[in-house]
């Protein structure tokens, strides 16, 4: 009667440790994030290394900030490759900005890129002539 008394507790007390560890590490439903891909076209933008945005008509996206937040390895090679023409180089080497659309899941809270589906370059002049896209001081 005592054995099964203490097995009965062990097994009450393992339960409410997975429970409590399960609680901790799970993380919580982000309503800000974006549940489904969304088109976002606009200066995509490379200054420095490891520093990556889209500017966009409502925000400014974080795709990485240098020392900070970073997209994940497989979602870098899903972004637009600028034909001659299609990039301003402002740095040196590869940095600089381009026009483009991004297929992304995004957060609407922190302003980071969750997720690119895929993406496209643009001529400069799609950017150009938008208006909304005018505040951002891209020429």
């Amino acid at each position: 009667m005592a054995n099964s008394s203490v097995r009965r507790g062990l097994i009450i007390v393992g339960f409410v440790i997975t429970a409590s560890f399960v609680n901790i590490h799970s993380k919580p439903l982000n309503q800000s994030t974006s549940p489904q891909f969304e088109t976002r076209c606009g200066w995509l933008d490379n200054p420095t290394p490891a520093n990556f945005w889209l500017f966009d008509r409502e925000a400014q996206w974080i795709l990485g900030n240098q020392g900070g937040y970073q997209l994940s390895d497989s979602d870098w090679d899903k972004l637009p490759e600028f034909k001659r023409g299609q990039f301003v180089p402002t740095n040196v080497g590869t940095y600089g900005y381009g026009c483009a659309c991004l297929r992304l899941r995004v957060n609407k809270a922190t302003h980071e890129v969750i997720a690119v589906q895929s993406a496209r370059a643009r001529p400069l002049s799609a950017c150009r002539r938008d208006r909304a896209l005018k505040r951002w001081d891209f020429k």
